[in-house]
């Protein structure tokens, strides 16, 4: 490695003097065929020394170039780990792309920094990768335009957090290729899911039966005839919240409208103060909370409570009030509560968030 060494050192020093780009080209090639032919037996420090070899080129060669080089580089353990970083940030995607998209140099912080800052075009290359992290995703995601999340949804080896996922299913409810490849994927939460599936459009509910495993048709199956049921809140009766509202704007003016304000009401079986006191809590609109308890499913019910922080004994109670003629089994209850204790305060804020926007859109446009 010593006389490698001084081979280095003597070309870059003519490279430098000479000050012709095509040197240096012709020396970046030369030193990434040494790197290449001995990479895998290299110590740190050997990599170190066409680190700064490779530094020293890159600023002064186009950008061809420097695609030709991340390419070669893109596969390779331990290549120079500022050089890839750099590379990665390259304003040129064909210089960007290798590395983003193999480069098993980068780490999830540099993906982030990326991901961040970057184009769509370097984030469609991150998206590609064969392993993506929820902290890598959850940015993609949230800058990442059409195309790029529907790269990421198809991508097995992509893991999405609570929120990532939530966000995947708010946005394929307007989008039925996404709903179907958001239904498809096997590491989606269960309530999410079925999520899916109530805001999906026959079309979609037609694709996933053709495409999916039997268990998960039969879930599909099960699903679709649990909405389909008629339930026991009297979803076409016409509701009266004007008592409601002085009843219970009377109680947040003397401060009592809290958790067992909502219990008492839940045991007498006052739909009216139940939904405007959620709204209260909430602070969502009453259409927004009269829609979601007068719904067929009850696990959308569960974001309204996890926002107004409400106790699992609250929750049972208000679960009770519809359970007389929902049908709700002790399994679905069991069920119910485990997915409330996963469900978070953070992603229930962001779930009520969107629904109200959408229901805002939806007034807009009527």
């Amino acid at each position: 490695m010593a006389n490698a060494q001084i081979s280095l050192i003597s070309e870059l020093e003519y490279a430098t003097r000479s000050g012709s780009h095509d040197k240096c080209v012709e020396t970046l090639q030369r030193v990434t065929d040494l790197f290449l032919a001995g990479a895998d037996r290299f110590t740190e420090d050997h990599v170190r020394i066409f680190e700064n070899v490779l530094e020293f080129l890159i600023q002064r060669i186009e950008h061809r170039a420097r695609a030709e080089l991340s390419n070669r580089l893109a596969l390779i353990d331990n290549a120079p780990l500022r050089v890839v970083q750099r590379l990665a940030n390259d304003d040129e995607i064909a210089v960007a792309e290798p590395i983003l998209a193999r480069s098993p140099r980068l780490t999830s912080d540099d993906l982030v920094q990326v991901a961040r800052t970057k184009s769509q075009d370097h984030l469609m290359a991150i998206s590609a990768r064969r392993q993506i992290d929820e902290t890598v995703t959850d940015i993609l995601l949230d800058r990442g335009n059409r195309d790029v999340i529907h790269k990421l949804a198809q991508n097995a080896g992509a893991r999405f957090s609570e929120a990532g996922f939530t966000t995947l299913v708010v946005k394929a409810g307007v989008d039925e290729k996404l709903a179907e490849t958001v239904g498809l994927r096997v590491d989606i939460p269960h309530y999410l899911f079925e999520r899916l599936l109530t805001q999906a459009t026959k079309t979609v509910h037609a694709r996933l039966m053709a495409l999916a495993p039997p268990e998960t048709q039969r879930e599909i199956r099960r699903v679709l005839a649990s909405v389909s049921k008629e339930v026991a809140w009297e979803v076409t009766a016409q509701r009266d919240f004007k008592n409601a509202r002085d009843v219970v704007s009377a109680l947040h003016a003397r401060g009592q409208l809290n958790e067992a304000a909502l219990l008492e009401f839940a045991k007498l079986h006052k739909y009216e103060e139940i939904v405007v006191a959620l709204s209260l809590l909430c602070c969502a609109p009453l259409e927004v909370i009269d829609s979601l308890m007068s719904s067929p499913r009850n696990d959308g019910m569960l974001i309204p409570f996890r926002v107004a922080k409400l106790s699992w004994p609250t929750v049972n109670a208000l679960l009770n009030h519809r359970s007389v003629r929902s049908g709700m089994t002790n399994h679905d209850r069991e069920n119910l509560c485990a997915e409330y204790s996963r469900l978070s305060q953070a992603t229930a804020q962001r779930v009520l968030g969107f629904w109200q926007a959408r229901a805002a859109d939806s007034q807009q446009r009527h």
